[in-house]
């Protein structure tokens, strides 16, 4: 989805003095996610528990071991947003990489978990869901 790494993310929001300058950041980033082909935004890759709709796909790379890469994309713009902080966290890692780890201290860190309404705070954790889940899947594949 994006080259950002998460700790260029986290050098970012650092920079940046409140929640609505982080909040304006995260658009941004939405606004530069590449788009997901229209036939890839099906029912089998939409995200539940999302108060948007969100679909996500994974990108594997065969190699070894593999790394798993995500494409997805929402018709919220602060979603995008969150989905281009997923691929920070996520994109180029291996499936047991992206198990292990801990995406609620990467929220928290960010300021995620404070600032975001409950609503998109469960979408979040539903896109995270999504993304273990493919990894287990490429893992059983590989």
């Amino acid at each position: 989805m994006q080259d950002l790494t998460i700790d260029e993310l986290y050098e970012e929001f650092e920079d940046l003095p409140d929640w609505d300058e982080r909040c304006d950041y995260l658009i941004d980033l939405g606004f530069n996610l590449p788009e997901l082909p229209a036939e890839a935004k099906t029912e089998e890759n939409r995200v539940h528990g999302c108060q948007s709709n969100v679909w996500l796909v994974a990108d594997i790379k065969e190699s070894t071991p593999p790394t798993v890469g995500f494409l997805a994309n929402s018709d919220a713009v602060i979603v995008n947003g969150l989905i281009a902080v997923l691929a920070a966290l996520y994109s180029g890692k291996t499936p047991q990489e992206i198990i292990s780890i801990d995406a609620q201290e990467v929220f928290k860190k960010l300021g995620l978990e404070r600032h975001l309404s409950p609503q998109r705070r469960n979408g979040l954790y539903s896109m995270v869901q999504r993304v273990r889940e493919l990894a287990v899947q490429a893992e059983a594949q590989s």
